[in-house]
């Protein structure tokens, strides 16, 4: 959509609709999209055997000077999709059904949700390009005209003063009354809906500057005399109003450059889905077929080197998969018959047949692209300082700009007319609050993108801002700090048993069991290569163990309850039961025909990056408090080798609520990780809620922050990340502020009783720019920020 299409929204442009053609026929503006009543419209025209119909004179007249230009676009455009909705990257609040301008700060509005990848560029961005191209060119000319003589260069002399000023006034006009059109809207709109903005000021301030000048080139004889300079002519200030408006442009350029490069990592996600996926057809064909004619069920080959189309099972082949875009681990992970792949993840080797799970957007990528965009357009609570601060600080400097007039009006030094319009209008262009609005969002923007190149997907600004005050960590035991997966960890043989006949009898046993005890024990053995033997007589003792018959022997295996019960004495294995116990281990007797003949010993093991992670917690300043369901013995010999703080054990899931409830009372904030589905009413309470996601639940809602990859280190690098977006923004208001706040004085003149000089309008409104590039530049650095 072009600005001559906003103008058109902006202005109310619109046609009754009540005489429509037989059908109600319409058609589309080429020029600026809108609908068009085929029966009511008198603009037409017909070009190459086709019937254009537009909604006004000024439409027709564009279209004439350059159809090839409006065709390109019409057939060139992606029509957003039906339903779509549109909103404003400032303030979120503001939602459209269709495209136009902020009517509280005026930038355009964006269309909501995922990308599609293939919308093309900004069309704001085109046309500001377009507008920024001619403003520079024709400023260029009209700078060395004016300023020429100051630095040597005696162009203005060699034109003569008259020919000169009607020189600059040709070359400025179409810089003010066609470039600087949006300005010109978005300022009025300002006033309309009473919300005092960048645009209001700049709409003013060059506005003033231009109008000034025409009148001082039209009629010069109007003023008093001691407004004449050389030749008796009347000083214009055409330069500063074209500048100025270049100026803003290259500012906005850069913006709008700098927005589209922080939607980045959507667009790279977005990169890593396969347009095409290779299906089985059922009589065994094959066929590439479009990603979005996938469906669940349908069976398809992933080659090696081809990125998986979807969430699918593998059914057929073995291969490792490099899955560093949804878990940010490099070394890929092997994958067999009836594991999980995601789609999106690359295939290294092998060749796979897989059955598709999730298709569209249920995908894991596409959940995580999702909550990216949603994230960017979120709003911080720390912007509404920003937004406060914008809504004073407009009537605040019109007020300073109105003052500074009269003041130099009436006391200033001849010729002081001249002296009152040049700083009123420096401290209106000066004190343009672009860069402020530009801070938090420009910062929420790009960290958001950058948690996702990490593996943390925030849900919203709030979250990210809240976590980067949080001073206390809650974390579940069993998948956070723990793989998740009990294993068989010590095989301990008494008197003459020896450890594989003892696990083939503990296993043998154990496979009638769906305990997840049991099933560590037997994917032991199979991992020794132990051969099992069929069980008889199973009986499962609840809370103690289990017995039965395995290859013509009577097999207990449980606790001590369970031997005393079936009168076998444990004395000479208490003492070793016991230590395996203190180091969070499960330990279990095993009995062969009344006679104790060993131990086995299960434990859900910690994760290799458990204890760096911990320890790089405790730097970020967290203390961390470890609420688990499993019993306190365990828990603790858990938390004693990793140097948690606290340990809470024996917790159901509303315990851990109240937990985080008491912990509030006293003062806290409070961070809670967990699983996202046992855990989620503590996610709900905590100031913030980390789910600890392993590709399948990124879209836990009850929690601000996802990690893909379940483990702390991805809380590290979630902290680090709020920490230092927090920091930028602070950053940013703290230069836009300080900026503000010498800038305006300066501008108003208070330096000239020293310095004998006022700042041009040129000047103001380069620095104004440079302001919002700063901003700008320092909240990319965040793309690099090191996280952890």
């Amino acid at each position: 959509m072009t600005h001559d299409d906003k103008h058109h929204h902006a202005l109310g442009h619109h046609h009754s609709g009540k005489a429509h053609a037989p059908g109600g026929m319409t058609a589309r503006d080429p020029v600026c999209g809108m609908a068009v009543d085929v029966g009511e419209t008198e603009h037409t025209l017909e070009r190459e055997g086709e019937r254009f119909h537009f909604c006004s004179a000024g439409c027709k007249d564009r279209f004439e000077t350059d159809p090839d230009r409006y065709l390109k676009a019409r057939d060139e455009a992606e029509p957003a999709p039906k339903g779509t909705r549109y909103t404003c990257p400032m303030h979120p609040q503001i939602v459209r059904d269709r495209p136009g301008s902020c009517p509280i700060c005026g930038m355009a509005l964006e269309p909501m949700g995922v990308p599609t990848g293939d919308e093309g560029p900004n069309p704001e961005l085109v046309d500001f390009t377009r507008r920024f191209q001619v403003s520079a060119l024709l400023a260029v000319p009209l700078l060395l005209i004016a300023m020429g003589p100051m630095v040597g260069l005696p162009f203005r002399h060699w034109i003569g003063e008259p020919a000169a000023v009607w020189l600059e006034f040709a070359l400025a006009t179409p810089v003010v009354l066609w470039a600087a059109l949006p300005f010109f809207e978005r300022g009025y709109e300002s006033f309309v809906n009473r919300s005092p903005n960048m645009w209001t000021l700049i709409s003013i301030g060059v506005g003033a500057a231009y109008a000034y000048s025409v009148v001082a080139t039209l009629v010069p004889g109007i003023f008093p005399a001691q407004f004449r300079g050389e030749g008796g002519a009347v000083p214009v200030y055409f330069e500063a109003s074209a500048v100025i408006v270049a100026l803003v442009f290259l500012g906005q350029v850069l913006e709008l450059r700098a927005r589209e490069r922080t939607g980045s990592a959507i667009r790279a996600l977005l990169d890593l889905a396969p347009k095409t996926a290779r299906r089985i057809a059922e009589d065994g064909s094959e066929a590439d077929v479009p990603l979005e004619d996938v469906k669940a069920g349908d069976r398809l080959r992933v080659r090696p080197g081809d990125s998986v189309p979807v969430d699918a099972t593998v059914e057929e082949g073995r291969s490792s998969i490099d899955e560093s875009m949804i878990t940010g681990e490099p070394v890929p992970v092997e994958k067999a018959g009836g594991d999980p792949v995601t789609g999106g993840t690359l295939n290294k080797n092998g060749t796979l047949i897989v059955r598709a799970e999730r298709v569209g957007s249920e995908t894991v990528l596409s959940q995580i692209v999702d909550m990216v965009a949603k994230a960017q357009r979120s709003r911080a609570p720390i912007q509404g300082l920003a937004d406060r601060v914008s809504f004073y600080f407009v009537p605040t400097v019109v007020l300073v700009a109105i003052l500074a007039f009269i003041v130099w009006a009436l006391f200033g030094p001849e010729p002081s007319m001249v002296f009152a319009i040049v700083s009123a209008v420096s401290v209106l262009i000066i004190a343009c609050p672009c860069a402020l609005g530009l801070a938090t969002p420009m910062s929420i923007m790009t960290a958001t993108g950058r948690g996702a190149q990490a593996g943390v997907l925030i849900k919203d600004a709030e979250a990210l801002e809240r976590f980067a005050g949080v001073d206390t960590l809650i974390v579940d035991k069993t998948g956070t700090l723990t793989e998740g997966r009990p294993r068989l960890t010590d095989v301990i043989a008494s008197g003459e048993m020896d450890e594989d006949r003892l696990l083939m009898f503990a296993a043998s046993l154990e496979r009638g069991s769906e305990h997840p005890l049991a099933e560590a024990i037997v994917a032991g053995a199979e991992d020794r290569g132990i051969t099992l033997e069929k069980s008889d007589d199973f009986d499962a003792v609840t809370g103690k163990g289990v017995a039965g018959d395995v290859a013509g022997h009577r097999i207990a295996l449980g606790n001590r309850a369970m031997m005393e019960d079936a009168g076998v004495p444990v004395e000479s294995l208490a003492e070793r039961a016991d230590a395996l116990r203190a180091e969070g281990k499960t330990a279990m007797f095993v009995s062969v025909d009344g006679e104790i003949a060993g131990l086995v010993a299960v434990a859900d093991p910690v994760k290799k990056t458990t204890a760096d992670a911990i320890r790089a917690l405790h730097d970020l300043g967290l203390k961390i408090i470890m609420a688990t369901g499993d019993n306190a013995r365990t828990a603790k010999a858990v938390a004693e080798r990793l140097g948690i703080d606290e340990v809470r054990a024996d917790m159901l899931p509303e315990g851990k609520q109240k937990l985080i409830e008491e912990l509030r009372e006293n003062g806290a904030s409070v961070a809670m990780a967990g699983d996202g589905v046992n855990d989620a009413p503590a996610l709900a309470a905590a100031d913030v809620g980390i789910a600890m996601g392993t590709g399948a639940d990124v879209a836990v809602e009850s929690a601000g922050i996802t990690l893909v990859k379940g483990d702390l280190n991805g809380i590290v690098r979630a902290r680090a990340l709020a920490q230092a977006t927090i920091r930028n923004i602070k950053e940013n208001l703290f230069f836009a502020f300080v900026y503000n706040a010498l800038g305006v004085p300066v501008a108003a003149g208070i330096l000239y009783p020293v310095f004998g000089t006022l700042l041009s309008p040129m000047i103001a409104a380069a620095a104004m720019s440079l302001s919002s590039v700063s901003v700008i530049a320092n909240a990319l650095r965040l793309r690099t920020v090191r996280l952890g």
